[in-house]
């Protein structure tokens, strides 16, 4: 079975035995849900004035915290941690690269020529990517992630004149960049819970801070390298090879 088709089994099953335990219980919860919904539904078609975004968000907190308190939701919160630590300790030993295509095709437009090019890395809910071990053609990579690692390594690609750019949201993981010494570069790093090291210079535990770092010679050089990345919890590595 599809890993798209197990959770959409899972999603179906919790919304069942979320509907069962409600029923179940007795009429309380049963009546507050469909309170909810009703608040809801009637404040949608009422806004944007006041009193529907009142019945709206009212409706919202009713059903939020009546399925909080359901056993049901507790049991699939467990579960949902348990298969994501499963697919992460999965990840770390079968980790996956990313091969990229690098053949061109024209888009069907009528009125322009434009080029659509496979991405080099790709958005991921969970696993470790990383650019092939042999040399590849250059695109500018920005993607988000969820656990999991990224491992970016420049000296196998030929950069292109003016700012090639790197741009990562992650969840929680290790993201590590390898520069080659003669590329100049600018570093823009957020995190919530990690440590960071740009070019030999350690930040070890950070918490909820930016930072920013640029080689000498960034303004004037003709080829250079801009990252932006953002975890939750995580490290970062820029590195020269």
């Amino acid at each position: 079975m599809k890993k798209s088709d197990l959770i959409s089994w899972g999603l179906l099953i919790a919304c069942v035995f979320v509907l069962l335990e409600a029923t179940l219980n007795g009429e309380g919860i049963l009546f507050s849900l469909l309170l909810g919904a009703a608040l809801m539904f009637f404040g949608r078609k009422r806004l944007p004035r006041r009193s529907g975004k009142i019945m709206f968000w009212v409706g919202v907190f009713i059903t939020v915290m009546n399925i909080l308190s359901m056993y049901t939701f507790k049991l699939l919160l467990v579960a949902i941690v348990i298969y994501v630590i499963y697919e992460f300790y999965q990840t770390k030993q079968n980790p996956v690269v990313i091969m990229p295509h690098v053949e061109e095709q024209h888009a069907s437009s009528p009125h322009e020529d434009i080029y659509r090019k496979e991405p080099l890395l790709k958005n991921i809910i969970i696993g470790t990517q990383q650019t092939p071990d042999h040399v590849y053609e250059w695109s500018d990579i920005n993607i988000q992630c969820g656990p999991g690692d990224s491992i970016i390594d420049l000296s196998q690609t030929i950069l292109p004149k003016g700012e090639a750019v790197i741009m990562i949201r992650g969840f929680i993981g290790n993201i590590t960049i390898q520069i080659p010494y003669e590329v100049e570069t600018a570093v823009s790093h957020s995190v919530f819970v990690g440590n960071t090291s740009i070019f030999d210079q350690p930040e070890p535990k950070m918490f909820n801070q930016t930072l920013f770092f640029r080689t000498k010679g960034y303004g004037e050089a003709e080829k250079k390298v801009k990252i932006v990345t953002s975890l939750i919890a995580g490290s970062l590595e820029v590195k020269r090879v």
